[in-house]
């Protein structure tokens, strides 16, 4: 058995095979005893490493599973690998079993490559934050340095300096202190002929050692110093630079990850091409990543011509490149002289812009790679070669700022580039908080593409940032003025994307300007309908996409929905112009749009099922595609297709909680006037009508929906309907809610709408919950919850969810409850439905707080507060700000709660939702008792009992009796004050709903108070008399007479 800890842990039998360790304790019980291999390691040791401070209850049995699941892993029939002892356990090894240790003594035996080809990564990767490791980690990492010292100096050595730069530039750049390193760097310098570099790279040394440890450099590194500055013949002789590369001109911004990649992509590699769009920045990234080594050859493709280019035209421009002469004495053709004159060679060539000759590139390439064993070629592209041993790098666009971070604009890459580049044409200018926003605009509307921020940079002389990123509308009227000297291809934005254009064919280019319809990509299916027409079938479409993939116009994203195709906006604005053009902009966008509404239909039809995840999950990425076919509908006045797709969204619009939008969407879609089906119409009235009311500017839903109800001829379309108005009124105006909810109940039976079924009883369990006949409630509920489980909608199973967890509260099973509620929170969270989100999170905040767990009730009903207010939930901030107020009069913080309870009140008003009305009172009632406010506690009270009589549901009358008895103690009326408790618990036995131990605080709180004034006997006789009232009276007493 071998065993692998240089990189992550691995294990292989004795031929190579891997050997799977189960589990990541098990891995990390290996990853220990192999840290302290040939030494038993105790119980304690292990429990501690492994679970640090807070090890399993019975912590020596689980590590015994842990150590007997890692034995039959390494099962061995010659041997037990994991023994153990009085002492502890212990990993039995071969020597030099463990990479390590053959590490090692390769190093001592004088072979450090063959060493450090054992490094499969960073020592115990996948336990790099572990205490354990740490030692083995520091002491492994220290041993693999000095190896790679050894490495390099024997290289050196034995005048191999070609390549070493790179690579020990990178190991500095990681260990800047460590002086055998930057000696090497500083030889590998001197003899690529980098004297000056060779100095700098010592004083960079010296510097750092000086501010950071306060040493100077050692002597041995001072003479080397002194060497180098008087070119001393013991160093060898430096070599002439070989290359025709140029100095850079300006810094390389926001590319460091890029070239550390590129680099060690050519240490693997032989051939590495970079691949991207127009004005990426592909040239100047492999330029900088030439830089960096030895032995490089510029050649630049851009302006050898396309027609007639063969391999052997191409080897001639190579040749001149490199100044290989054609005398007389030659033979073969060019090719064969190049390849004859590279064969003695170890250089780096670099083919620049290939993408026009793409063919006799890729051809010659091969051809050199495969006669030339020590050439390396990196090459940049707007598409592959495509050839054997092609290592592809594709380069995005620089970073743009985070929409969702405005103040770390600086941090942005894309940002750094076009701030530079503006301040040196606008001598002054800089970053500010001012222009922050304009400028990040700018870099988003540009898609972070170099070459179009520069250009953009010359402009802000003349228009200032503020002005550009408004007329960059129209970019290519904008974009215009590039360098004198750079390519024509470069000195407009036009110009860029011209160049890729050209090279496409009349197909690929049909695709291409049909593609920028779509916002936010598309599918393939999509792409399928919308692309085809005129020469392009729909099974063509696949293809061309590939093809334009490949030229880097067309980028593909892997979601959990399938692969989607985009463009950079820029290029995607330069296709829509293209498009009008070709005087297909009306047509192909009226084909996005039907597809667009078809597609919404056939997700509204997947939103009641099992497959609700995925569908919503599908119209979420959709989204900017759904907006812009309504524009199209609403453009073209297609009145029917707009009332199609808002009609088919709207439940959607109401599981994610997009009020304002679809309610503005609906509102301009019957705006139209063209002719479309009744029913449709009286759809979008409806749904319309509901979402005025979820977003709060419309609280007689029931009253207004009755006109659109008599507007139906389908039936099943206004049963629906009615459970809409019933579901979204049922606050306002329970009863009605009830009556309309109750009469589509029988339609939906007879048409076999099993959904709606279900849909009408939760909604008519909770109407009977909130009027306290808790039997109908629990019955409907259960039913719902059986027909909503056979359809498999989720969102319904959280309806009734939450109403079966409400009603195990009311009963006092607060275990049930509990588990309920974080069900239906599960299914929120695991649908994204962040209404419901932030209303399970609330509720799980108050069954904390009636566990007395009061931290964790804050935490909840903060998080439902942050929920609710990120999605515009004004139903779930204010469920959130009741329980919170609630917590607050808890913990004494009446101020608090009086600051939450009053905006909680007045939305209760606005919608009309008396029990909401009644609870707000009430506990503003107990608030101001509890400040010692007595006038204001039994006004509010006085006004909470009233309501709650309203809504005929005795748990809420009970609840305002509690509180006005609470006010009496305070006026000193203890007699009255007890009757009213005992009324107060008569109404809530009437409806078999006794208030639970866990709600009992003020009761007991109030009862505690009347004990001390009434004895036992007394209080035990008052309570009687308030059980036999008719409260019907003494709530008449209490509120008119103001009793």
């Amino acid at each position: 058995m071998r065993f692998g800890v240089l990189g992550p842990l691995a294990v292989w039998t004795d031929d190579g095979t891997p050997v799977t360790i189960p589990g990541a304790k098990v891995r990390a019980l290996l990853a220990v005893l192999l840290v302290h291999r040939g030494e038993p390691v105790t119980a304690d040791r292990l429990i501690d490493d492994l679970w640090g401070g807070t090890p399993p209850r019975n912590a020596q049995a689980a590590l015994q599973v842990k150590v007997s699941q890692l034995r039959k892993a390494l099962d061995d029939a010659q041997r037990e690998i994991v023994v153990s002892g009085p002492s502890g356990y212990m990993v039995r090894v071969e020597p030099d079993a463990v990479d390590a240790d053959r590490f090692a003594s390769l190093v001592r035996a004088g072979r450090p490559a063959e060493a450090l080809e054992l490094w499969r990564g960073p020592a115990f990767a996948d336990f790099a934050d572990e205490a354990f490791a740490a030692p083995a980690i520091a002491q492994l990492t220290e041993l693999r340095l000095s190896a790679l010292e050894d490495h390099a100096e024997a290289r050196l050595d034995a005048g191999r300096h070609s390549g070493l730069v790179g690579e020990l530039t990178r190991l500095v750049e990681q260990n800047p202190l460590r002086e055998r390193l930057s000696g090497a760097l500083m030889r590998a310098l001197y003899r690529a002929g980098r004297q000056a570099e060779a100095l700098e790279c010592y004083r960079t040394l010296s510097t750092r050692l000086s501010d950071e440890l306060g040493v100077d450099p050692s002597p041995e590194l001072s003479g080397l110093y002194e060497s180098i500055l008087r070119q001393d013949t013991a160093l060898g002789a430096p070599a002439a630079p070989v290359s025709n590369l140029t100095a850079p001109v300006v810094d390389l911004v926001g590319r460091g990850e890029a070239l550390e990649e590129i680099s060690r992509l050519l240490d693997q590699s032989r051939l590495v091409t970079l691949i991207g769009p127009g004005g990426v920045g592909k040239t100047q990234l492999a330029l900088e990543s030439a830089r960096r080594r030895d032995d490089v050859w510029l050649v630049e493709l851009a302006g050898f011509a396309r027609a007639g280019a063969t391999p052997d035209s191409l080897a001639d421009m190579v040749n001149s490149a490199l100044g290989i002469r054609d005398d007389a004495t030659s033979s073969g053709g060019s090719t064969e002289r190049l390849t004859e004159a590279l064969r003695r060679k170890r250089i780096l060539l670099v083919l620049d812009n290939c993408e026009h000759l793409i063919g006799p590139v890729a051809e010659l390439t091969e051809l050199l790679l495969g006669s030339v064993p020590d050439l390396k070629v990196l090459a940049t592209s707007r598409e592959p070669l495509s050839i054997a041993g092609e290592q592809l790098f594709p380069v995005s666009p620089l970073a743009l700022p985070d929409a969702q971070n405005p103040a770390d604009v600086s941090e942005s890459p894309a940002v750094q580039l076009f701030v530079a580049r503006t301040a040196a044409v606008t001598p002054g200018f800089t970053l500010t908080n001012d222009n922050a926003r304009a400028i990040a605009a700018i870099c988003r509307r540009l898609d972070g593409l170099p070459l179009a921020l520069e250009l953009a940079a010359s402009r802000v002389r003349v228009l200032g940032v503020h002005d550009l990123a408004l007329r960059l509308e129209d970019r290519f009227r904008v974009l215009t003025s590039g360098h004198r000297t750079a390519p024509a291809r470069q000195q407009t934005l036009r110009a860029m994307i011209d160049w890729s254009w050209d090279l496409l064919s009349s197909t690929e280019r049909a695709v291409l300007r049909r593609l920028a319809v779509h916002a936010d990509g598309s599918t393939l299916a999509s792409a399928e309908v919308v692309c085809a027409g005129g020469d392009v079938e729909a099974y063509d479409v696949l293809d061309l996409l590939a093809r334009l993939v490949d030229r880097s116009l067309v980028v593909t994203n892997e979601t959990p929905q399938g692969v989607r195709y985009r463009m950079l906006e820029t290029v995607a604005d330069y296709c829509r112009q293209r498009l009008a053009e070709a005087d297909e902009e009306t047509t192909v966008r009226r084909t996005h749009a039907e597809y667009y509404v078809e597609f919404a239909e056939q997700a509204d039809n997947h939103l009641r099922g099992p497959d609700q995840r995925l569908w919503l999950q599908r119209l979420d990425v959709e989204g900017g595609n759904l907006r812009a076919a309504l524009a199209t509908a609403i453009r073209d006045n297609a009145a029917e297709l707009a009332l199609r797709l808002v009609n088919a969204l709207s439940w959607y619009g109401i599981l994610r909680g997009k009020y304002e939008e679809a309610h503005r969407s609906l509102t301009t879609a019957l705006s139209l006037e063209a002719e479309a089906p009744v029913d449709m119409r009286a759809d979008a009235h409806a749904w319309q009508i509901a979402f005025a009311f979820m977003k709060g500017s419309d609280s007689t839903p029931l009253e207004h929906g009755l006109a659109v109800l008599d507007q139906y001829k389908d039936p099943a379309a206004r049963a629906r309907a009615s459970w809409l108005f019933g579901y979204v009124g049922r606050s306002g105006t329970p009863d009605a809610a009830t009556k309309m909810i109750s009469e589509a109940l029988p339609v939906f039976r007879s048409l076999g709408d099993q959904w709606g079924l279900a849909a009408g009883l939760s909604t008519l369990a909770e109407l009977a919950s909130m009027r306290g006949d808790l039997t109908t409630a629990k019955h409907n509920a259960s039913t719902a919850a059986e027909i909503f489980a056979e359809t498999g909608d989720r969102w319904g199973q959280i309806q009734v969810v939450e109403i079966l967890g409400r009603l195990a509260e009311i009963a006092g099973d607060h275990q049930t409850s509990g588990q309920l509620q974080h069900d239906a929170l599960q299914m929120a969270q695991e649908l994204e439905i962040w209404p419901l989100v932030a209303q399970q999170l609330a509720r799980m905040g108050r069954h904390a707080l009636l566990a007395g767990d009061h931290a964790g009730a804050q935490e909840f009903l903060e998080r439902s507060m942050r929920v609710a207010m990120d999605h515009s939930s004004e139903a779930g901030v204010n469920l959130a700000r009741g329980g919170l107020a609630m917590l607050a009069r808890r913990q004494g913080r009446f101020e608090a709660a009086e600051e939450l309870l009053r905006p909680l009140l007045r939305w209760e008003r606005q919608i009309n939702y008396e029990v909401g009305i009644a609870f707000g009172l009430t506990e503003l009632g107990f608030n101001a008792a509890q400040r010692g406010d007595v006038t204001a506690a039994l006004s509010l009270h006085r006004e909470g009992l009233a309501t709650a009589w309203a809504t005929g549901d005795p748990r809420a009358v009970a609840h305002a009796l509690e509180g006005l008895a609470d006010a009496r103690v305070l006026t000193g009326e203890h007699t009255l004050a007890a009757q009213l408790l005992g009324a107060a618990t008569a109404a809530r036995e009437s409806v078999g709903s006794p208030l639970p131990a866990a709600e009992r605080g003020d009761v007991d709180r109030i009862t505690a108070s009347l004990r001390a004034s009434l004895g036992d006997d007394g209080l035990a006789a008052e309570l009687m008399r308030g059980r036999d009232l008719d409260v019907q009276e003494l709530v008449h007493q209490m509120t008119v007479h103001n009793g």
